[in-house]
Protein backbone atom coordinates (compact mmCIF):
# COMPACT_ATOMS: atom_id res chain seq x y z
CA UNK A 1 0.00 0.00 0.00
CA UNK A 2 1.16 3.53 -0.83
CA UNK A 3 -0.40 6.89 -0.03
CA UNK A 4 -0.97 10.25 -1.64
CA UNK A 5 -2.09 13.47 0.05
CA UNK A 6 -5.23 15.14 -1.24
CA UNK A 7 -5.69 18.89 -1.46
CA UNK A 8 -7.30 19.16 2.00
CA UNK A 9 -4.53 17.13 3.65
CA UNK A 10 -6.39 13.81 3.71
CA UNK A 11 -4.21 10.74 3.20
CA UNK A 12 -5.52 8.47 0.44
CA UNK A 13 -4.28 4.88 0.34
CA UNK A 14 -3.72 3.28 -3.04
CA UNK A 15 -2.39 0.09 -4.58
CA UNK A 16 -0.48 -0.08 -7.84
CA UNK A 17 0.11 -3.05 -10.11
CA UNK A 18 1.20 -3.63 -13.72
CA UNK A 19 3.10 -1.63 -16.30
CA UNK A 20 1.78 0.60 -19.04
CA UNK A 21 -0.65 3.50 -19.43
CA UNK A 22 -2.41 4.33 -16.13
CA UNK A 23 -5.91 3.17 -15.25
CA UNK A 24 -7.60 4.19 -11.99
CA UNK A 25 -10.50 2.17 -10.54
CA UNK A 26 -13.17 3.97 -8.48
CA UNK A 27 -15.35 1.89 -6.16
CA UNK A 28 -19.00 2.43 -5.35
CA UNK A 29 -20.73 2.67 -1.97
CA UNK A 30 -18.98 0.88 0.93
CA UNK A 31 -16.74 -1.11 -1.43
CA UNK A 32 -13.03 -1.40 -0.76
CA UNK A 33 -10.58 -4.34 -0.82
CA UNK A 34 -11.49 -5.63 2.65
CA UNK A 35 -15.10 -6.09 1.52
CA UNK A 36 -15.10 -6.44 -2.26
CA UNK A 37 -12.15 -8.08 -4.07
CA UNK A 38 -13.43 -7.24 -7.57
CA UNK A 39 -11.15 -4.23 -8.05
CA UNK A 40 -8.06 -6.26 -7.11
CA UNK A 41 -9.13 -9.11 -9.41
CA UNK A 42 -9.72 -6.67 -12.25
CA UNK A 43 -6.37 -4.99 -11.62
CA UNK A 44 -4.59 -8.32 -11.94
CA UNK A 45 -6.29 -8.99 -15.29
CA UNK A 46 -5.49 -5.52 -16.65
CA UNK A 47 -1.91 -5.46 -15.32
CA UNK A 48 -0.32 -7.02 -18.44
CA UNK A 49 -1.43 -3.95 -20.42
CA UNK A 50 -1.80 -1.08 -17.92
CA UNK A 51 -0.53 0.33 -14.66
CA UNK A 52 -3.64 -0.07 -12.52
CA UNK A 53 -4.35 2.05 -9.44
CA UNK A 54 -6.99 0.92 -6.98
CA UNK A 55 -7.62 3.05 -3.93
CA UNK A 56 -9.58 3.34 -0.72
CA UNK A 57 -11.99 6.23 -1.02
CA UNK A 58 -11.84 8.63 1.93
CA UNK A 59 -13.18 7.16 5.15
CA UNK A 60 -12.46 3.59 4.05
CA UNK A 61 -9.66 1.10 4.62
CA UNK A 62 -6.26 2.74 4.83
CA UNK A 63 -7.44 6.22 3.80
CA UNK A 64 -8.10 9.07 6.18
CA UNK A 65 -11.06 11.42 6.32
CA UNK A 66 -11.40 15.14 6.91
CA UNK A 67 -14.79 16.65 7.75
CA UNK A 68 -16.93 18.24 6.56
CA UNK A 69 -17.57 16.09 3.51
CA UNK A 70 -17.98 17.67 0.08
CA UNK A 71 -18.13 16.04 -3.33
CA UNK A 72 -15.41 18.46 -4.43
CA UNK A 73 -13.04 16.93 -1.86
CA UNK A 74 -13.57 13.46 -3.32
CA UNK A 75 -12.94 14.87 -6.78
CA UNK A 76 -9.65 16.24 -5.43
CA UNK A 77 -8.78 12.79 -4.10
CA UNK A 78 -9.16 11.36 -7.59
CA UNK A 79 -7.20 14.26 -9.07
CA UNK A 80 -4.37 13.54 -6.61
CA UNK A 81 -4.24 9.96 -7.84
CA UNK A 82 -4.27 11.12 -11.46
CA UNK A 83 -1.30 13.37 -10.68
CA UNK A 84 0.42 10.44 -8.96
CA UNK A 85 -0.15 8.37 -12.10
CA UNK A 86 1.62 10.94 -14.27
CA UNK A 87 -0.93 13.64 -14.96
CA UNK A 88 -3.55 11.84 -17.06
CA UNK A 89 -5.31 8.49 -16.72
CA UNK A 90 -8.16 6.34 -17.90
CA UNK A 91 -10.78 5.69 -15.23
CA UNK A 92 -13.13 2.76 -14.61
CA UNK A 93 -15.85 3.44 -12.06
CA UNK A 94 -18.49 1.25 -10.48
CA UNK A 95 -21.99 2.09 -9.24
CA UNK A 96 -22.05 5.40 -7.33
CA UNK A 97 -18.32 5.69 -8.02
CA UNK A 98 -19.45 6.46 -11.57
CA UNK A 99 -21.06 9.66 -10.29
CA UNK A 100 -17.78 10.64 -8.67
CA UNK A 101 -15.84 9.95 -11.86
CA UNK A 102 -18.35 11.89 -13.96
CA UNK A 103 -18.22 14.83 -11.56
CA UNK A 104 -14.42 14.77 -11.77
CA UNK A 105 -14.58 14.80 -15.57
CA UNK A 106 -17.15 17.63 -15.49
CA UNK A 107 -14.81 19.68 -13.27
CA UNK A 108 -11.89 19.26 -15.62
CA UNK A 109 -9.92 16.33 -14.18
CA UNK A 110 -7.41 14.96 -16.70
CA UNK A 111 -9.30 11.77 -17.54
CA UNK A 112 -8.44 10.28 -20.92
CA UNK A 113 -11.24 7.73 -21.15
CA UNK A 114 -14.07 6.90 -18.80
CA UNK A 115 -15.65 3.45 -18.35
CA UNK A 116 -18.80 3.44 -16.20
CA UNK A 117 -20.43 0.26 -14.90
CA UNK A 118 -24.02 0.51 -13.69
CA UNK A 119 -24.27 4.02 -12.37
CA UNK A 120 -27.34 3.82 -10.06
CA UNK A 121 -29.80 5.95 -12.00
CA UNK A 122 -33.58 5.76 -11.61
CA UNK A 123 -34.98 7.78 -14.50
CA UNK A 124 -38.59 6.55 -14.63
CA UNK A 125 -41.06 4.43 -12.69
CA UNK A 126 -39.35 1.08 -13.37
CA UNK A 127 -38.47 0.86 -9.66
CA UNK A 128 -39.35 2.91 -6.59
CA UNK A 129 -37.20 6.02 -6.17
CA UNK A 130 -35.10 6.69 -3.12
CA UNK A 131 -37.03 8.28 -0.24
CA UNK A 132 -36.97 12.06 -0.48
CA UNK A 133 -35.21 12.22 2.90
CA UNK A 134 -32.60 9.55 2.10
CA UNK A 135 -29.64 11.96 2.17
CA UNK A 136 -30.69 13.75 5.40
CA UNK A 137 -31.26 10.38 7.07
CA UNK A 138 -27.82 9.14 6.05
CA UNK A 139 -26.22 12.33 7.36
CA UNK A 140 -28.08 12.00 10.65
CA UNK A 141 -27.04 8.36 11.04
CA UNK A 142 -23.41 9.25 10.36
CA UNK A 143 -23.45 12.15 12.82
CA UNK A 144 -25.04 10.07 15.58
CA UNK A 145 -22.97 6.93 15.05
CA UNK A 146 -25.98 4.83 14.03
CA UNK A 147 -24.01 2.63 11.67
CA UNK A 148 -26.36 -0.35 11.61
CA UNK A 149 -29.28 1.94 10.79
CA UNK A 150 -27.32 3.47 7.91
CA UNK A 151 -26.55 0.04 6.49
CA UNK A 152 -30.15 -1.08 6.89
CA UNK A 153 -31.43 1.97 5.01
CA UNK A 154 -28.87 1.50 2.25
CA UNK A 155 -29.68 -2.18 1.73
CA UNK A 156 -33.45 -1.70 1.75
CA UNK A 157 -33.98 1.70 0.10
CA UNK A 158 -31.02 1.90 -2.30
CA UNK A 159 -30.37 -1.77 -3.08
CA UNK A 160 -34.00 -2.87 -2.77
CA UNK A 161 -33.25 -5.74 -0.41
CA UNK A 162 -36.14 -7.11 1.72
CA UNK A 163 -35.91 -5.88 5.31
CA UNK A 164 -35.67 -9.45 6.62
CA UNK A 165 -32.68 -10.19 4.39
CA UNK A 166 -30.96 -6.96 5.42
CA UNK A 167 -31.43 -7.88 9.07
CA UNK A 168 -29.98 -11.34 8.50
CA UNK A 169 -26.80 -9.74 7.13
CA UNK A 170 -25.96 -8.50 10.63
CA UNK A 171 -24.74 -11.98 11.47
CA UNK A 172 -22.68 -12.29 8.32
CA UNK A 173 -18.88 -12.49 8.12
CA UNK A 174 -18.45 -8.98 6.66
CA UNK A 175 -20.78 -7.06 8.96
CA UNK A 176 -17.96 -5.68 11.12
CA UNK A 177 -16.16 -4.40 8.02
CA UNK A 178 -19.39 -2.92 6.70
CA UNK A 179 -19.99 -1.03 9.93
CA UNK A 180 -16.50 0.48 9.75
CA UNK A 181 -17.35 2.25 6.50
CA UNK A 182 -21.07 2.84 7.12
CA UNK A 183 -20.58 6.60 7.75
CA UNK A 184 -19.38 6.97 4.15
CA UNK A 185 -22.84 5.97 2.92
CA UNK A 186 -23.71 9.63 3.45
CA UNK A 187 -21.00 10.50 0.91
CA UNK A 188 -22.51 8.25 -1.76
CA UNK A 189 -25.97 9.55 -0.86
CA UNK A 190 -24.67 13.01 -1.73
CA UNK A 191 -23.26 11.72 -5.03
CA UNK A 192 -26.59 10.12 -5.98
CA UNK A 193 -28.79 12.93 -4.68
CA UNK A 194 -31.30 13.65 -7.43
CA UNK A 195 -30.19 10.81 -9.71
CA UNK A 196 -32.38 8.09 -8.14
CA UNK A 197 -35.60 10.11 -7.92
CA UNK A 198 -37.45 8.61 -10.89
CA UNK A 199 -36.90 11.73 -12.98
CA UNK A 200 -35.16 12.15 -16.37
CA UNK A 201 -31.47 13.01 -16.16
CA UNK A 202 -30.74 16.72 -16.10
CA UNK A 203 -28.15 17.87 -18.60
CA UNK A 204 -26.51 20.50 -16.40
CA UNK A 205 -24.43 18.11 -14.27
CA UNK A 206 -22.74 15.88 -16.88
CA UNK A 207 -24.00 16.99 -20.28
CA UNK A 208 -20.76 18.86 -21.04
CA UNK A 209 -18.47 15.89 -20.27
CA UNK A 210 -16.52 15.47 -23.51
CA UNK A 211 -14.39 12.51 -22.43
CA UNK A 212 -14.89 9.34 -24.52
CA UNK A 213 -17.09 7.17 -22.31
CA UNK A 214 -18.13 3.52 -22.24
CA UNK A 215 -21.48 3.13 -20.46
CA UNK A 216 -22.07 -0.45 -19.33
CA UNK A 217 -24.66 -2.55 -17.57
CA UNK A 218 -25.24 -6.23 -16.87
CA UNK A 219 -27.72 -8.17 -18.96
CA UNK A 220 -29.15 -9.87 -15.86
CA UNK A 221 -29.60 -6.62 -13.93
CA UNK A 222 -33.04 -5.08 -13.27
CA UNK A 223 -34.77 -3.02 -15.95
CA UNK A 224 -34.12 0.30 -14.21
CA UNK A 225 -30.36 -0.24 -14.62
CA UNK A 226 -30.74 -0.70 -18.38
CA UNK A 227 -32.91 2.39 -18.69
CA UNK A 228 -30.51 4.43 -16.58
CA UNK A 229 -27.55 3.33 -18.67
CA UNK A 230 -29.42 4.17 -21.87
CA UNK A 231 -30.25 7.63 -20.54
CA UNK A 232 -26.65 8.28 -19.47
CA UNK A 233 -25.30 7.17 -22.84
CA UNK A 234 -27.71 9.54 -24.59
CA UNK A 235 -26.69 12.40 -22.32
CA UNK A 236 -22.90 12.09 -22.70
CA UNK A 237 -21.70 13.62 -26.00
CA UNK A 238 -19.07 10.95 -26.73
CA UNK A 239 -20.51 7.76 -25.26
CA UNK A 240 -20.78 4.21 -26.47
CA UNK A 241 -23.01 1.60 -24.91
CA UNK A 242 -22.34 -2.02 -23.92
CA UNK A 243 -24.27 -4.71 -22.05
CA UNK A 244 -22.41 -7.63 -20.47
CA UNK A 245 -24.71 -10.60 -20.94
CA UNK A 246 -25.42 -12.65 -17.84
CA UNK A 247 -23.88 -10.10 -15.49
CA UNK A 248 -25.46 -8.30 -12.55
CA UNK A 249 -24.40 -5.30 -10.45
CA UNK A 250 -21.75 -7.60 -8.97
CA UNK A 251 -19.88 -7.91 -12.26
CA UNK A 252 -17.27 -10.63 -12.78
CA UNK A 253 -13.79 -9.20 -13.34
CA UNK A 254 -12.97 -11.80 -15.99
CA UNK A 255 -15.99 -10.71 -18.05
CA UNK A 256 -15.31 -6.99 -17.70
CA UNK A 257 -11.54 -7.02 -18.28
CA UNK A 258 -11.51 -7.77 -22.05
CA UNK A 259 -13.99 -4.99 -22.79
CA UNK A 260 -11.98 -2.48 -20.74
CA UNK A 261 -8.72 -3.58 -22.33
CA UNK A 262 -10.07 -2.94 -25.82
CA UNK A 263 -11.66 0.38 -24.87
CA UNK A 264 -8.64 1.78 -23.02
CA UNK A 265 -6.12 0.58 -25.62
CA UNK A 266 -7.95 2.69 -28.19
CA UNK A 267 -6.77 5.73 -26.25
CA UNK A 268 -3.18 4.60 -26.68
CA UNK A 269 -3.73 4.07 -30.41
CA UNK A 270 -5.30 7.53 -30.74
CA UNK A 271 -2.39 9.12 -28.88
CA UNK A 272 0.09 7.43 -31.19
Amino acid sequence: MSTVTSNDGTTIAFYRTGEGPPVIAVDGAISHPAINPTSAELAALLAPYFTVYTYDRRGRGGSGDTPPYAIAREVEDLEALIAQAGGAACVVAFSSGAMLALDAAARGADISRLALYEAPLIVDDSRPPLPADYLPQMRDFAASGRRADALRLFFTAAIGMPAETAEQMRGGPFWTELEKVAPTLAYDAALTDGTMAGEPLASDRWGAVMVPALVMDGGASPAFMHKGADALARLLPHAERATLEGQTHDVAAETLAPLLTEFFRRQRAAAA
